[in-house]
């Protein structure tokens, strides 16, 4: 695992719920009176930590497939993507490796406005498998995690579009998971009938990944 630290610095202030603007999507887990879950530190920088460097990918090129068990299997160019409707999301984000980033604002579109623009869910389709466009990388999640209020696929962390390392173009982001879950440079979003572990699932990450159980590794 790659590991360097990106020069965006946080102040010692811990961001609060409710000093946001009016209309950001608040993400549950803001709201508890101690955000920091078990085992993990609070950082005031933006660690960078992915299984093998970012891939090479521009936005010319770059492409968002949903597909699998959707009503309509649609596929986005980056021009398209950017004209459809955007959320912004304030969340905490927790990494396996204890570190924990308090007080996001993620924008980008709703998963939800996404499924949904896919004709919606078969109804068999149980799981989304999250596909990267590094070397084949993927994760997995349940779909109800998929489609919480606060998940979206990213372009801009705190009013910035992302970088390279962050995942751009754009990345997945789940807030109530591990960051791992948020898949980086997001290519596909495949709904599947039965869970499929993903890259760090089976190589004994575990398969759920949610920090206040501090689910890490194993099943």
């Amino acid at each position: 695992m790659l590991f360097s630290h990106d020069p965006k610095q946080q102040k010692e202030t811990v961001p609060l719920p409710g000093e946001q603007a009016e209309g950001i999507i608040i993400s549950p887990d803001t709201n508890r009176a101690q955000r920091v879950p078990p085992g993990q530190s609070r950082t005031l920088k933006w660690p960078v930590l992915d299984a093998s460097g970012p891939p090479r990918l521009d936005t010319a090129t770059w492409k968002l497939e949903i597909d699998g068990l959707v009503k309509r299997p649609i596929t986005f160019t980056w021009a398209e993507f950017l004209a459809l409707p955007r959320v912004k999301v304030f969340a905490d984000f927790h990494c396996v490796t204890r570190w924990s980033r308090l007080g996001n604002v993620w924008e980008g579109v709703s998963t939800r406005t996404l499924l949904d623009l896919a004709g919606g869910a078969k109804d068999e389709a149980g799981f989304v498998v999250a596909h990267g466009y590094d070397s084949g990388w993927t994760t997995n999640l349940p779909l109800a995690e998929f489609l919480s209020e606060d998940a979206l696929v990213a372009i801009k962390h705190d009013g910035e579009d992302l970088t390279l390392e962050h995942g751009a173009p754009a990345r997945l982001m789940v807030p109530k998971l591990y960051a791992w879950k948020s898949a980086k440079w997001l290519g596909a979003i495949e709904l599947v009938e039965h869970d499929r572990p993903g890259f760090w699932e089976r190589n004994g990450y575990h398969n759920n990944g949610d920090p206040w159980r501090e689910e890490r590794f194993g099943w």
